[in-house]
């Protein structure tokens, strides 16, 4: 990795961290919701927020056959960490979360993790993690407190991508490009309980990233969306929206 100094329009001089790129493919795999796994050429495999039993578009996926060495949690919601516990055990994966939901996560048998929050960066053997900011609520399925919520942004020899978790549009993302050039980032886009199509679309412009993928979709009533219209409003300001299909996995960087 080098670390590259940009003059800003402001004047104000930004750090970007840019890893010398290794020209090999990562593959992501939808799971339905915003739960998906991202799989390094290196071979580890990062899966973010599990939901999957509870959701009734993930019903063909078989949960027993998901792998994953790294768990990362965005918030505490029961359509976020609800399958958390159950593959964590069964695979020993290191869980990536803020304090409040690994102190959740130990309750509940759960002790390989590694707990963080936003702002904190994590040198891991894949590449940097940072928690980024997220506007959003957390409360854990007990009713306790699950924190902050957070973003991801992993920056790995092969790309590097942000996941927004669940968030509002915040002034806060025109920060991520000062310190990476993301190759992808992974947005909400049904509305209502996030953002929306048209905050989603101003997110990607924030963010300096052409190549999108929505999440946070379809689920439920409240976040159903048009497809057609959500890619027109990502191409008419000139990126590409991708809307996978439960199950599906696709190259995570055009």
């Amino acid at each position: 990795m080098c670390v590259c100094l940009v003059s800003g329009s402001s004047g104000v001089a930004n750090f970007v961290a840019v890893f010398s790129r290794v020209e090999v493919g990562m593959n992501l795999t939808y799971y339905g919701h915003s739960c998906f796994a991202v799989e390094l050429p290196s071979g580890e495999r990062l899966l973010f927020d599990p939901f999957i039993t509870a959701n009734p578009l993930a019903a063909g996926i078989d949960i027993e056959t998901i792998t994953a060495d790294y768990i990362l949690i965005s918030h505490g919601h029961g359509d976020h960490i609800a399958d958390a516990v159950t593959v964590a055990k069964r695979t020993g994966a290191l869980v990536i979360c803020v304090w409040e939901i690994s102190e959740w996560l130990a309750k509940q048998g759960v002790t390989n993790v590694r707990p963080m929050n936003t702002g904190g960066s994590w040198r891991a053997p894949f590449g940097t993690v940072q928690c980024v900011v997220a506007q959003h609520s957390s409360m854990l399925p007990d009713g306790s407190n699950g924190g902050n919520p957070v973003g991801f942004v992993v920056a790995t020899p092969h790309g590097t991508f942000y996941y927004a978790g669940d968030t509002a549009l915040t002034l806060d993302m025109q920060l991520i490009p000062r310190r990476y050039r993301l190759d992808a980032a992974i947005l909400p886009i049904g509305d209502n309980f996030t953002m929306g199509i048209e905050d989603a679309v101003v997110a990607a412009e924030f963010l300096q990233c052409s190549n999108i993928i929505g999440v946070h979709f379809d689920t439920f009533d409240l976040i159903r969306i048009d497809h057609e219209a959500a890619r027109r409003a990502f191409a008419e300001r000139g990126y590409t929206l991708r809307l996978p299909s439960v199950g599906a996995t696709l190259p995570l960087l055009l």
